[in-house]
């Protein structure tokens, strides 16, 4: 893959159930902890087809085209829909923007996944598998299977374009639910976090492959006793060797929390104090970040005009 000279970086999120929360917001910031709204805090990206409305927007750089892409959750509760409507008879289908410049994007497009006992297609994420030279997308799915309740078991499929993907296959399956996966890689592991429902913190798991069957379970002092916590998301500082995993305090209604480690083999963090950070005015929710280019960075504030911090 292309080496690049990052400076900054975007967070693509939504901002909650409100009427126009369940859209793709962007922010950006220059040091990773401190952010600016762009286009007023307002909707960058609206979907007016599906349930017209996404979550958990997930933006990724494609090697394979040079293009961008984001991939969303199908689902507006604001329409009064309500959770146990989205888990159990919700959409199939994700909603996927295109773009060769992170300025100027596509319409809108729904695919629908080949999950037909699924009751949802709920944050999906992708990560590039260099071997394959294709992307791995993951999401959970409520499923019942014969007599068993109910369970969310995280999915996986293949795919080159967002257009085509190959048919879903069970990735994570544990014992209670499991949602909101994100993989990083770092040199030749892969680091895995999941939000377990039972427990309502985030797990850690490594592997030298993407592989379903050769993650193993880390043991993380800070992250088993983080609790009221999902949408895991995680990415590295582009001028030094520290990285940062953000979760989403749902429980209290906080928005995302940074937490910072110089070694994700330790499956250590520190959580920042609030002075250390600043999210912007908008409330951010489960979303996604990329690192940026200087050029970049400033082609989307010369687009969408940067807001004041908070």
């Amino acid at each position: 893959m292309m080496s690049l000279d990052y400076e900054a970086y975007l967070f693509v999120h939504f901002t909650g159930e409100h009427e126009d929360g369940e859209q793709v917001y962007f922010s950006v910031s220059q040091d990773g902890l401190h952010w600016n709204d762009l286009n007023q805090s307002q909707p960058v990206l609206k979907s007016g087809i599906g349930e017209k409305g996404v979550r958990d927007p997930f933006i990724i750089r494609s090697p394979l085209d040079n293009k961008f892409y984001i991939i969303a959750t199908d689902l507006r509760i604001a329409s009064d829909k309500g959770w146990d409507t989205a888990q159990h008879r919700g959409s199939r289908s994700i909603i996927v923007w295109e773009s060769s410049d992170l300025v100027n994007w596509s319409r809108e497009r729904s695919v629908e996944l080949d999950l037909p006992y699924a009751g949802c297609v709920w944050a999906p994420e992708t990560i590039f598998d260099e071997e394959a030279g294709e992307h791995l997308m993951f999401w959970a799915s409520m499923v019942k299977e014969g007599d068993k309740e109910p369970k969310q078991i995280i999915y996986s499929s293949r795919t080159k374009d967002f257009v085509t993907f190959t048919k879903p296959e069970k990735y994570i399956e544990r014992g209670n639910h499991v949602i909101d996966t994100t993989i990083i890689k770092e040199g030749n592991t892969y680091y895995r976090y999941s939000k377990d429902e039972t427990t309502k913190c985030i797990t850690v798991e490594e592997s030298s492959s993407l592989s379903r069957d050769t993650f193993v379970v880390k043991s993380s002092s800070v992250l088993d006793n983080l609790f009221g916590v999902e949408g895991p998301e995680v990415f590295k500082f582009n001028d030094r060797n520290e990285w940062c995993l953000m979760v989403d305090q749902y429980a209290a209604g906080k928005g995302y929390l940074p937490l910072i480690t110089e070694d994700l083999s330790s499956g250590q963090f520190r959580i920042l104090n609030t002075e250390e950070y600043d999210l912007g005015a908008a409330k951010k929710r489960h979303g996604s970040f990329l690192n940026l280019t200087g050029n970049e960075y400033k082609a989307l504030v010369k687009a969408w005009g940067m807001s004041a911090a908070k």
